[in-house]
């Protein structure tokens, strides 16, 4: 297969010879000269956009990243430390990380919904960093109820298996997939802030897999620890909150449970996906 410097050449020494260049200090005829010139970068713009090599090149590039990696050693994970020292020693960083808890509980409830057979209409992310997900279908019965309880524990559960896949080699076709499951978010945003949320994150996620190399298992463990932390600071944000709209006081006007039940069930959630990770680094530290 012809390489694209060679293709270049022969289209310009092509173009010489139907066009010969004018003794120096003359010109017989500009207007061929410049007729010449045009066909040449015509035909090498074609060239290089129809090259089969760099189409090869790109789609081994792209299937390599979506490949499961090799194992990860302890000294590529230390991105996932200076993911949690940025959450906890910037405050930018620190909203950013509970912006993206919300992102994901948002999802959570969309996630679940969609499951049951409700319709996802889209979701808002809020300058105070809380949101609201959009479903209809039956405003009762078992559907809503999953719906209203899955987004709670969404973040820990989410951030356990990011973990896990993380120290499983799977941290290359895990942000792939996170980053079109960003995408779809994007298109189903409802405001402008939410959409620039989706975006800056999806942007981010996508720079993570392509350019990432092997400190990609690192950042993806660093972003399951952050949902997972940020999971228990919602939940005690929400053990404080004392406005019935919040989703433990939905359900209970759904089920006639008691708020604390369903607020348990979360501390339980987030209790065994904490233990599940301990468990996991001990093994990696071992």
């Amino acid at each position: 297969e012809m390489c694209i410097r060679d293709r270049v050449l022969l289209l310009e020494s092509t173009r010489l010879a139907a066009f010969p260049a004018p003794a120096q200090g003359s010109s017989q005829n500009p207007a061929r000269d410049r007729q010449g010139s045009q066909i040449s970068r015509i035909l090498t713009w074609q060239t290089f956009p129809m090259s089969g090599s760099d189409l090869s090149s790109w789609s081994d590039s792209f299937v390599a990243r979506l490949s499961v990696d090799v194992s990860p050693q302890a000294r590529t994970l230390w991105p996932a430390l200076v993911i949690l020292a940025l959450a906890f020693a910037v405050p930018a960083a620190r909203r950013w990380g509970r912006t993206l808890v919300t992102i994901v509980h948002e999802a959570g409830h969309a996630a679940v919904g969609i499951a049951c057979g409700r319709r996802f209409q889209g979701f808002v992310v809020r300058q105070d960093m809380s949101g609201h997900a959009i479903t209809s279908g039956r405003p009762t019965g078992p559907g809503r109820v999953l719906t209203s309880w899955a987004g709670y524990p969404a973040p820990a559960v989410f951030g356990a298996l990011l973990v896990a896949g993380a120290l499983n080699s799977w941290s290359g076709p895990i942000l792939g997939a996170v980053t079109l499951m960003l995408a779809i978010l994007l298109v189903m945003s409802r405001s402008l802030l939410t959409a620039g949320v989706v975006l800056v994150t999806g942007l981010a996620c996508y720079a993570a897999w392509w350019w990432g190399g092997p400190y990609r298992a690192g950042v993806v463990a660093g972003i399951g620890l952050l949902l997972l932390l940020g999971a228990w600071e919602s939940l005690r944000d929400v053990a404080r909150s004392h406005d019935p709209a919040q989703d433990h006081g939905t359900l209970a006007q759904l089920t006639r449970v008691p708020a604390g039940m369903w607020l348990a069930s979360w501390v339980l959630v987030d209790a065994l996906m904490t233990l599940w990770v301990v468990r996991m680094a001990i093994d990696v530290l071992a």
